[in-house]
């Protein structure tokens, strides 16, 4: 019996020792670790605490909220393969893509977006038949009419 008490007793001794070391107290007897560890472990919830509510309340990082799109525009045989991404979405982001690919008299044949956290599209797209006043439509011409779009919809949506 003696033996088994004294297994029990040196192995609360070394966990005490080690809860000591973690939370580096300098208490010397059992009940002043475990006081000290309390307080440790609570000062912990206070900063899980508070950096959760900073992350609640702060809006995006500072470099999401600054980051321009990224617009990308590949030149098929007949069309265009347009990708766009950007860290901010909102509910008219689509709408305004698409109708700056109407200006441009593109005609989606293909696509895939994503309007979650951030916005992605993915877009192919052929030439209609009018002439858009003369102006030749390449991939340059597509990229600053998308990000045109997208710049409009900020502005607008900043006043």
């Amino acid at each position: 019996m003696v033996s088994r008490e004294h297994k029990r007793t040196a192995a609360l001794h070394e966990k005490l020792q080690q809860l000591r070391s973690i939370t580096n107290s300098h208490a010397e007897n059992d009940t002043g670790i475990i006081i000290h560890a309390s307080k440790y472990i609570e000062e912990l919830r206070q900063k899980v605490d508070r950096l959760n509510q900073d992350i609640v309340n702060s809006p995006q990082s500072s470099y999401t909220q600054d980051s321009p799109p990224t617009v990308t525009v590949e030149t098929l045989e007949k069309g265009f393969l347009i990708n766009v991404y950007s860290a901010k979405s909102s509910q008219r982001l689509l709408v305004s893509v698409l109708e700056a690919f109407e200006e441009l008299n593109l005609t989606v044949v293909q696509a895939r977006a994503s309007c979650t956290d951030n916005f992605q599209l993915e877009a192919i797209s052929v030439e209609g038949n009018d002439d858009i006043g003369g102006e030749m439509v390449d991939a340059e011409v597509v990229r600053r009419a998308v990000l045109q779009a997208i710049r409009n919809l900020n502005t607008s949506n900043t006043d």
